[in-house]
């Protein structure tokens, strides 16, 4: 089969050498988002603001695919403290309904301009 390109607006734009998401054989494997306002492309400052506007983000390139949450599968999450585990698992109760995708968090030491979280995610159709 041969693999589909995602790309939309409705999501920030790319800040490297990457797709917003590549579809291969029904699974959706869309690149990491930070916390940028896909209009404007500025961070939101907080880590709560920032999980809120990845939500949108992934929000909108499912969306964007005729997709929505109960398509994910699994989520990638990178932080720069996991001191911040208990506010993901709040984002997580509001974004999210039982049963609840696969996930792992990890610590990192620095993300993409200087976001204090990251999540990548995989759907299915």
């Amino acid at each position: 089969m041969e693999k589909k390109i995602i790309n939309t607006e409705k999501a920030p734009a790319a800040v490297g050498t990457y797709s917003q998401g590549v579809e291969y054989n029904g699974v959706l494997y869309f690149s990491g988002q930070i916390g940028l306002d896909p209009q404007t492309m500025t961070m939101k400052e907080d880590f709560k603001g920032q999980m809120d506007q990845i939500l949108k983000n992934i929000d909108a390139l499912l969306n964007d695919q005729n997709l929505d949450r109960t398509n994910i599968i699994k989520t990638s999450i990178f932080v720069t403290d996991l001191g911040n585990f208990g506010m993901v698992n709040e984002a997580y109760e509001s974004y999210f309904q039982a049963p609840y995708p696969a996930r792992s968090c990890v610590e990192v030491p620095a993300l993409p301009k200087g976001a204090l979280v990251e999540i990548e995610v995989i759907a299915g159709r």
